[in-house]
């Protein structure tokens, strides 16, 4: 699908994957709004990419905030992608070394960004979507969600962050399904250990050992690949409900 000219929205487009995505999208002639609750980053990202960015502070578990951030979008060309790249990650046993449960509320905070965050942008952009002219294939948008490796082999501590990610990963292929009339295509990226600001606040023994159980390459994934793997998503047409594993063949551990 043609992105050059037209309009994508990227949450989470501050910082890390999102923001490897909103510099590829701008390359390839895109105008793009970044959806995304820092505001300082999101601003300083805008201004240093130019008049084909703006940022549109956003909770994406918020309607009106999302709804904003998608008008916001319209009105810089027709909304034709639509990447969700929010997402929060807390680890936490299910029973701590006191016994005592794992707090409700932090679950709930995972759900509602990671699962509910998703699907509320996703829900809001495909509706935008539905409105555009059809291209040369019959399509109208693409919209691309961010899963995770977790969400297949979580490890301990990640009960919350794996039950959002696979929520993610089983309401793909059935959204794909309900937005085939409307030429609306969806796909979700699955990434493993990609060298983001999360992992980079680690110290450097664990960097190395996260990179050396990977098969190969033997390194942290980068940002730049998850953004490369979004915009083949974009131009192959023939993508759809389809889950991506971007992670050089690991299959993570219990710990």
């Amino acid at each position: 699908m043609e992105i050059q000219g037209k309009s994508a929205l990227v949450s989470g487009g501050a910082s890390g994957l999102g923001e490897a995505t909103v510099r590829a999208l701008v390359e390839r002639g895109a105008k793009v709004v970044i959806a995304d609750m820092n505001r300082e980053r999101g601003e300083a990202l805008a201004k240093e990419l130019g008049a084909a960015v703006q940022f549109a502070a956003t909770d994406v578990s918020k309607e009106e905030q999302v709804q904003a951030a998608v008008e916001r979008a319209s009105t810089l060309g027709e909304l034709r992608a639509a990447i969700n790249c929010a997402g929060i990650g807390l680890a936490v046993r299910v029973l701590d070394k006191k016994g005592e449960p794992h707090p409700l509320a932090i679950f709930e905070k995972t759900i509602a960004v990671n699962l509910v965050g998703t699907f509320n942008l996703l829900r809001l952009a495909a509706a935008q979507m539905a409105k555009n002219p059809v291209d040369r294939e019959e399509h109208r948008g693409v919209i691309i969600n961010t899963a995770s490796v977790a969400a297949f082999d979580g490890q301990i501590g990640q009960a919350a962050y794996s039950a959002s990610k696979g929520g993610v990963v089983g309401m793909t292929l059935p959204i794909a399904r309900d937005l085939a009339r409307q030429g609306i295509r969806v796909c979700t990226i699955c990434p493993g250990t990609l060298d983001t600001p999360m992992l980079a606040s680690l110290p450097e023994a664990a960097r190395v050992g996260l990179a050396a159980a990977i098969p190969f390459p033997s390194r942290l994934g980068l940002p730049r690949e998850y953004a490369q793997l979004a915009l083949h998503i974009i131009d192959n047409n023939y993508l759809n409900g389809e889950c991506i594993r971007l992670d050089g063949a690991l299959r993570m551990a219990p710990k």
